[in-house]
């Protein structure tokens, strides 16, 4: 990879992981000034906005984020329709367990790390190495699932919300974080980005 596309890939992730971020940082400042519900159509709207952004940004949907989305969509309409904050808090749980399931179950089942489709333009690994990054996501994500059931039972409406954004996000990014020497050992080929 030369110089040049070098940049432009961490420019283009740069700005992905702006339109995955925006919306809950828009849910986040919305919930804050006008409530719940109308921080959850904010959400809507946004997570709506930045799929097509991300499409074309990256030239192609984004499966994670796509999910997200239409999730978003269905708790969040439920949220507004049924007037129950419930079901935006539930979206989380729900969400996470999924990925953690569908990424075991793909390893248990199909014998398959799920997340090389997904991730395989990104990262070239050997075999062993995407097997062990997809269990890892694949538990972390029932940890992030966890947390979220511990923020929306036992906490107020303002505290889970401020913990997607102080505690669950910044979990993410040091487990992702964690996870650069498992890239660097399982890396295939030669210019490692990661070593």
């Amino acid at each position: 990879m030369s110089a040049r596309e070098g940049e432009n890939h961490g420019i283009r992730r740069l700005y992905a992981s702006a339109l995955e971020l925006g919306p809950l940082l828009l849910f986040f400042l919305a919930n804050s000034h006008w409530g719940i519900y109308v921080g959850t159509g904010v959400f809507i709207a946004a997570s709506a906005f930045s799929l097509p952004c991300y499409r074309w940004l990256e030239g192609r949907w984004p499966i994670m984020p796509l999910v997200g989305a239409f999730f978003v969509l269905v708790f969040g309409g439920l949220t507004i329709w049924l007037q129950d904050e419930t079901f935006i808090k539930l979206k989380p749980t729900i969400l996470n367990s999924l990925f953690g399931i569908i990424l075991g179950g793909g390893l248990l089942l199909l014998r398959r790390p799920l997340l090389k489709p997904i991730f395989g333009v990104a990262f070239r690994l050997t075999d062993e190495g995407w097997r062990k990054l997809t269990l890892r996501w694949s538990l972390f994500f029932f940890v992030l699932a966890a947390v979220n059931e511990v923020m929306w039972r036992g906490f107020s409406t303002e505290t889970w919300i401020a913990s997607k954004m102080f505690l669950s996000f910044p979990l993410t990014l040091v487990f992702a974080f964690l996870q650069v020497p498992l890239l660097r050992r399982h890396w295939d080929g030669d210019e490692n980005p990661f070593g």
